[in-house]
């Protein structure tokens, strides 16, 4: 009598992991971080120059799409919060018709992979075709664009857990703890919330928050044409709007850039 066949046995069977490679007719899903074509991973290199397909999100840099091989067809597949998109039931598709055709496909997304990303939608479309399937993880916004500001996402005595909130969601804009958020020495992480300051500042400041909470937002972090911009929570709606920031930017709720932090430091030290 056979063993019966277990979940875990199940999800192996349609996401396979630890692979070097493409295989026709499957599909990987790979990260191709914040932009910045340093910071692929070596494998998600390797599957850029082996697919024979390539969805990519609308994020995805033109240097990262550049490293594709010769062989590759490109198909953006973007979206954009409130704007423009392919419908998920088109990429869906696609993804599925791909890989019946016998190709290598990949999908392309944005940092990484597994966050903010649909990839439960695509990955249950897969299964549901009996296709199978491998993830190829990415360097996420939030980790490029913390460096970039010199800063650390934890810190013991400030923070022993950081937060990655999206500022939409499906319905509009997202709900969260906003209690949990508004005490001090919270850091978070906000995906897709340059149209969402006003309402997170609202919601904030309700639920006790200090108005002169550190916010920082970096704006194509790791490419050449990023930009950082230092507010705090009461000024956060006012100072975006001078700015103009019109590439995808990471706002970061309780954290300042670094030398500036220090600056401040130093500042209550001596009016101590």
């Amino acid at each position: 009598m056979s063993a019966p066949t277990t979940h875990a046995a199940i999800a192996t069977a349609h996401v396979r992991g630890g692979m070097c490679c493409l295989v026709a007719g499957e599909v990987a899903f790979a990260g191709s971080g914040p932009g910045d074509p340093e910071l692929l991973t070596l494998k998600v290199l390797r599957a850029l120059q082996e697919a024979d397909v390539i969805l990519h999100d609308r994020l995805v840099s033109d240097a990262v799409l550049a490293l594709a091989g010769p062989q590759a067809a490109l198909e953006n597949v973007g979206k954009e919060g409130f704007g423009p998109q392919v419908s998920q039931e088109e990429i869906n598709a696609r993804l599925v018709a791909h890989a019946k055709a016998g190709r290598k496909v990949l999908r392309l997304k944005a940092g990484d992979p597994t966050i903010f990303a649909r990839l439960d939608e695509e990955l249950s479309a897969l299964e549901a075709a009996g296709i199978a399937s491998q993830i190829l993880p990415g360097i996420t916004a939030a980790s490029a664009a913390v460096a970039a500001i010199g800063q650390s996402l934890t810190q013991r005595g400030r923070n022993s857990s950081v937060r990655f909130l999206t500022g939409h969601d499906m319905k509009g804009f997202a709900d969260h703890d906003w209690a949990a958020l508004a005490r001090p020495g919270a850091v978070a992480a906000v995906y897709m919330g340059k149209k969402s300051a006003r309402f997170v500042q609202g919601r904030l400041i309700m639920h006790g928050a200090d108005r002169a909470m550190p916010v920082t937002l970096v704006e194509n972090a790791s490419r050449p044409e990023q930009r950082v911009l230092e507010t705090t929570l009461e000024r956060l709606p006012a100072d975006l709007d001078a700015a103009g920031l019109d590439g995808p930017a990471l706002t970061f709720l309780g954290l300042a850039p670094r030398k500036a932090a220090a600056a401040l430091t130093d500042l209550k030290t001596e009016l101590a």
